[in-house]
């Protein structure tokens, strides 16, 4: 079910944000993507582990530096930080031990990554959404 629920709400935002013209500054998948980012470092708050918030700091600011440089050159970086942090969230449990993590969250995060990640690179692609950012 979270994999589902994942995938329903990232292309229903997707598709919403596109219909209200949310997304028409380049700036908007980056957000959502550092947004995305901070989460896990939340858990690890709720969790009460400074150990774990250390480790998720650390791995959010990859995904932090990921999606300014892709705002600021190619949208394409987000895309694969999306993808990327969807395969983080498959592995997320081998590799950090966050007491605050709900067991669900890495499969509903994983199918929501993918998915938007998906959606902005069929946005790229199509040409709906600028891949560069315009210099001047």
């Amino acid at each position: 079910m979270p994999y589902l629920i994942g995938f329903v709400l990232a292309l229903g935002i997707s598709v919403l944000a596109r219909l209200v013209g949310l997304d028409r500054d380049r700036a908007f998948y980056p957000v959502v993507m550092i947004v995305i980012a901070s989460y896990y470092g939340l858990f690890a708050i709720m969790g009460e582990s400074a150990r774990a918030l250390g480790v998720e700091v650390s791995i959010m600011l990859g995904f932090i530096v990921l999606s300014i440089v892709g705002f600021r050159s190619s949208l394409w970086l987000v895309a694969a930080a999306l993808a990327g942090h969807g395969i983080l969230d498959f592995f997320h449990g081998r590799l950090v031990a966050n007491p605050g993590v709900p067991t669900w969250w890495p499969a509903f995060c994983l199918a929501y990554d993918v998915t938007a990640a998906g959606y902005l690179a069929w946005l790229l692609r199509r040409s709906r959404l600028p891949a560069r950012a315009h210099t001047g």
